[in-house]
C-alpha cells in the first residue's frame, strides 16, 4: 500500500454501503480522514452500523439529507451506482466538490502493477482470465478486483509494488476515477449500454476511455478491432494501441487466422481446446492472451488456463449434463447482444428460457438467431410478450410461464436427448429478482431440484 495524506485532517463523506463503500469508509480513517457514511435504505444488519462508528466513523441511514451539502466536506466518495442527478450529488457537483468512487481511491494508494479492464460485455471472464494467466508465471502476488465483487482498494491495501492487480472497471466507476492510470488497459467492446444513466451513448463511450485518459505511450491499450468504431475509439488514446480480432482483422496483436490462436505471428493454441464456448469467450480469451503477453506470460501457461477455465457464474456457465442434455446459466445475459452470442455458441439445438424487465425495446433483432438456434422458448417476466413476438416471428414454439424457476421444468418437458436448456434472458431481472445473481442462483436450485444432482 502506497503511504499518502492528502486525505489527512480533510472531512469525507462516503455516499453508499456497498461492500466498496464501506471499506472505501475504513479506509479513509486509517489515512486520517474524518468520515461521515450515509446511506438512502436502513441496514437490515446493525453490524454495519455497528462497526462504523467503532471505527470513529458518522453514520446516516434512511434518507440522503441535502443539508449534507452545507457541512462543509472536501471529498465525496460516492457509490458507482447513484446517479449524478441525486439532489444530493447534484448539490455537491454545483459546489464543486470532488466526487470520485473508490476504484480512485484504491488506485491512489496501489503501489504496484494495474492491469485494468471495461468494455459492455465479457468483462468479468476477462479479468478472471488475465490473472489467471498472470499468475501461472508470476513469482509476486497477482490478484483481481473492482467490478467483479471485490473492492479495489481493500485488496490494494495488503499489495506492494512488485505485485499486480487486475481490476475489472464499470462505466460507472470509471466517471469517478480521474486519475487512474493502469500500465495495461483492455476494452472488450462497446455497445450502447446504461444510457438511462449516460443519457447518451457518446456519454458512455466517454466514460469508458477513462480507463486510458493518463496513460502514456509507454503504456498499453488492448482493444477489439473486429468493428471499425472501435478502431476508430482507439485514436483517442496516446497508448501503444495492441488490437486484438477474432475476425483476422489485424495481425499486431493477438488474432484468429484459419482456427488458430496467434500472438503477432507466432502460433498460441488452437480455438477449438478454448473450454469456454461461444465467440464472445474466443474474444476474452484474445484480450487476455494480450495483455498476459504484454506481461510476459508463456504460451504454456496461457493454454493451461484456457483448456481448463470453465467459466464465471451466471455468464454462460456450464452446470450439469443430465439425461444427455445440457444445461448452461447465462444469467448475466442483461442485454440483446450478450444472448446473441450466447446462442452463436452452441451447434445442438436449444430450448431458450428469456425474458425480465422490460425496457422499453422489443426483440426483433434476435429473430435471425432464434431462427439458427433455438428448438423451443420459455419467456417470462414484463417483456415475455415482446420476447413471444420475436419467437411468433422466427416460427419457434413459446411458451408462457411465471420466472426462470418454473421455466425449467417446462423446459425439461420440450426437451430431448442432445438439446441445450440456456437461461439467457436478454433482460435485466430487477422485475422478479434482487439482481442477475439470484437469478442465476435460483434457476441452478431449479435444476438441481429436478434432476436430483448438484452443479458440476
Amino acid at each position: 500500500m502506497k503511504k499518502i495524506d492528502e486525505y489527512q485532517g480533510k472531512k469525507v463523506l462516503v455516499m453508499g454501503f456497498g461492500i466498496s463503500g464501506i471499506n472505501a469508509a475504513h479506509l479513509l480513517v486509517k489515512l486520517g480522514a474524518n468520515v461521515t457514511a450515509n446511506d438512502k435504505a436502513t441496514p437490515k444488519n446493525n453490524d454495519i452500523v455497528d462497526d462504523l462508528e467503532a471505527d470513529g466513523i458518522k453514520v446516516i441511514t434512511g434518507d440522503n439529507p441535502i443539508s449534507l451539502a452545507n457541512e462543509g466536506f472536501d471529498v465525496v466518495v460516492k457509490n458507482p451506482g447513484i446517479p449524478y442527478d441525486n439532489p444530493l450529488v447534484a448539490a455537491f457537483v454545483k459546489q464543486g466538490i470532488p466526487i470520485i468512487t473508490e476504484a480512485e481511491l484504491g488506485w491512489q494508494i496501489f503501489d504496484g502493477h494495474l492491469v485494468s479492464v471495461t468494455g459492455s460485455n465479457g468483462k468479468t471472464t476477462t479479468t478472471t482470465l488475465t490473472q489467471l494467466m498472470i499468475a501461472e508465471n508470476a513469482k509476486h502476488q497477482v490478484k483481481y478486483a473492482g467490478n467483479i465483487g471485490i473492492s479495489f482498494s481493500k485488496i490494494a491495501e495488503d499489495l506492494g509494488p512488485d505485485d499486480t492487480l487486475v481490476t475489472e472497471l464499470s462505466s460507472f466507476q470509471l466517471l469517478g476515477a480521474p486519475t487512474i492510470h493502469p500500465h495495461i488497459a483492455i476494452i472488450t467492446n462497446i455497445f450502447s449500454n446504461h444510457l438511462d444513466y449516460h443519457k447518451t451513448r457518446e456519454n458512455y463511450i466517454n466514460a469508458k476511455l477513462n480507463i486510458t485518459r493518463n496513460q502514456t505511450k509507454d503504456d498499453f491499450l488492448v482493444i477489439n478491432w473486429d468493428r471499425d468504431e472501435w478502431q476508430k475509439i482507439a485514436q483517442r488514446s496516446q497508448a501503444t494501441i495492441v488490437p486484438f480480432s477474432r475476425l483476422n482483422k489485424s495481425h499486431e496483436g493477438s488474432y484468429v487466422e484459419d482456427g488458430m490462436i496467434y500472438w503477432r505471428g507466432q502460433e498460441v493454441m488452437p480455438t477449438k481446446d478454448i473450454r469456454l464456448i461461444g465467440p464472445q469467450n474466443v474474444e476474452n480469451a484474445l484480450a487476455a492472451i494480450a495483455a498476459a503477453k504484454l506481461s510476459g506470460v508463456t504460451n504454456d501457461a496461457i493454454k493451461k488456463v484456457l483448456t481448463t477455465f470453465s467459466g464465471v457464474r451466471h455468464r454462460l456457465q456450464y452446470v450439469m449434463e443430465y439425461q444427455e442434455r445440457l444445461f448452461y446459466n447465462d444469467s448475466k445475459s442483461t442485454d440483446i447482444e450478450a444472448t446473441e452470442v450466447a446462442l452463436q455458441g452452441f451447434d445442438r439445438p436449444v430450448i431458450l428460457l428469456a425474458g425480465g424487465l422490460d425496457r422499453g425495446y422489443t426483440f426483433e433483432r434476435l429473430v435471425p438467431y432464434f431462427k439458427k438456434h433455438v428448438k423451443a422458448m420459455i419467456v417470462f417476466g414484463e417483456c415475455k410478450d415482446k420476447m413471444k413476438d420475436a419467437g411468433n416471428q422466427a416460427g419457434v414454439p413459446v411458451i408462457e410461464s411465471e420466472n426462470a424457476i418454473t421455466a425449467v421444468p417446462e423446459a425439461w418437458k420440450l426437451s430431448e436427448p442432445g438439446d441445450v436448456i440456456l437461461l439467457s434472458p436478454a433482460n435485466a431481472s430487477w422485475d422478479q429478482f434482487p439482481s442477475f445473481e439470484v437469478r442465476g442462483d435460483k434457476f441452478i436450485e431449479a435444476v438441481e431440484e429436478l434432476t436430483g444432482k448438484k452443479e458440476q
